[in-house]
């Protein structure tokens, strides 16, 4: 059940406790993998996350259980000089991956810790994050070795583009999701340009 889960947007105005709340979280979260993988080690993520926050458009919703941080997502609009498309391996065609600044925002994160998963907080911080957004799409990526978690995505109208491979090191395969955002912010609708084979 997620009715006790208070949801709060944050934006660039409020990041010096912000952070270290982010990063508390990811710590935990992936405490087992930055064990023994360079790219989910905490330092890496810290980098990552500096260049998200200091974004003008970057935007959080974090997830709170009676004052208690339950998870978060964050994500900004890829402007045109992005990176984000670099890595993909997949052939497309060229105005599938156009960038204006208004047209695509990028779903970066979305963790929850352990004693909220499967109790639909993953689905709340998604869809809060998202619904007032005034780009055409989102675009997220999912490990390649994580199908259940593609699968998730996909039963919430997101579709596979292709993989990508960000150009950072240690950087594993991921699968390119896309997810059409309706002006309405209605039920939405993926959809995705044929992929040439």
């Amino acid at each position: 059940m997620t009715a006790d889960i208070e949801l709060r947007h944050y934006t660039t105005h409020r990041t010096t406790q912000l952070r270290t709340l982010l990063l508390d979280v990811y710590a935990e979260v992936y405490a087992k993998e930055a064990q023994t993988d360079p790219f989910c080690a905490v330092d890496r993520f810290a980098k990552g996350l500096t260049s998200w926050m200091t974004d003008p458009g970057w935007t959080c919703v974090v997830g709170y259980d009676h004052g208690q941080p339950v998870g978060y997502a964050y994500g900004a609009p890829l402007y045109p000089a992005s990176g984000w498309w670099g890595g993909l391996l997949t052939d497309v065609p060229a105005g599938t991956i156009t960038e204006t600044g208004t047209r695509t925002y990028a779903l970066s994160e979305l963790m929850v810790r352990r004693p909220w998963r499967k109790t639909g907080t993953a689905r709340r911080l998604h869809d809060a994050l998202l619904a007032a957004r005034p780009e055409q799409r989102a675009t997220l990526l999912v490990l390649e070795d994580h199908p259940k978690v593609r699968a998730l995505y996909e039963s919430w109208g997101w579709q596979t583009l292709g993989d990508l491979r960000p150009r950072i090191p240690n950087a594993p395969l991921f699968h390119s999701m896309l997810l059409d955002l309706p002006p309405d912010h209605g039920p939405v609708v993926a959809t995705v340009p044929p992929v040439k084979p």
